[in-house]
């Protein structure tokens, strides 16, 4: 267990500096926005990666790895990944139903939790 967790921990440390040096490049490749377009293409990148490294893994046999590579590297580089991941691992067991509410409840009351976090914390500290 411990050694499963150093190599999430490591994995993770790889990851998020991936994205903070993805989105460091982003911003010099397209200029100052203000539109996500970092974190956008780090989500969209990170959810392409998990989907090859999840059939990779299954078809090589090679699933052992999952914990530094999917929830370590790619949770770190992005934790959309994982969301899509589950999305569509719903999907291909035809709960389409369940992956819609999934979706749809994930997105609004994420942000709703974090607009109430943003409204909590900006009350406390006024």
């Amino acid at each position: 267990m411990l050694t499963t967790l150093s190599l999430v921990a490591l994995g993770g440390a790889i990851g998020a500096s991936l994205r903070y040096l993805s989105g460091v490049g982003i911003l010099r490749l397209v200029g100052p926005t203000d539109f996500p377009f970092a974190i956008m293409a780090v989500n969209i990148l990170g959810s392409f990666l998990m989907g090859v490294f999840a059939a990779a893994a299954a078809h090589r046999g090679i699933t052992h790895l999952s914990p530094f590579v999917m929830t370590g590297v790619l949770g770190g580089f992005t934790t959309f990944s994982a969301f899509s991941l589950e999305t569509m691992t719903l999907i291909e067991r035809g709960q389409v139903g369940s992956a819609l509410l999934y979706v749809v409840l994930s997105v609004v009351l994420s942000v709703g939790g974090l607009a109430l976090g943003l409204l909590v914390a900006r009350s406390v500290f006024a």
